[in-house]
């Protein structure tokens, strides 16, 4: 058997905020399935869901997405002016350049190009 990714969800505080702050970045229309549940789906990906957990985030993420930016530079300053924080400078190696940030509530999520 060979599964499908069908979403990526993100456990998160505020649902609602982080699916309009997923959507502008990717593209696509915020869905509020209920206060606890919100999603987007951006073009040319799965959806991308989140949902409310009563915990807040305590350590580094185990998993990330890579995002490709083409202009890093330009990219990484949307993305703050949505609400992003960058982590640390961008980094430059023989396979390109890339970005971390995080996402409003903090999830790791970095920038990608050549």
């Amino acid at each position: 058997m060979r599964a499908v990714v069908s979403e990526i969800v993100f456990d998160c505080a505020d649902p609602a905020a982080l699916a309009r702050f997923w959507a502008a970045l990717l593209g696509g229309e915020p869905v509020d399935r209920s206060p606890d549940w919100s999603y987007v789906d951006p073009p040319g990906f799965v959806r991308v869901a989140f949902q409310r957990v009563p915990e807040g985030k305590a350590v580094k993420n185990r998993l990330h997405l890579d995002l490709e930016a083409g202009d890093v530079d330009t990219a990484a300053a949307g993305a703050v002016r949505l609400g992003a924080v960058r982590v640390d400078d961008i980094v430059t190696d023989d396979h390109g350049r890339f970005q971390v940030l995080r996402d409003p509530e903090g999830n790791e999520f970095c920038f990608v190009g050549g």
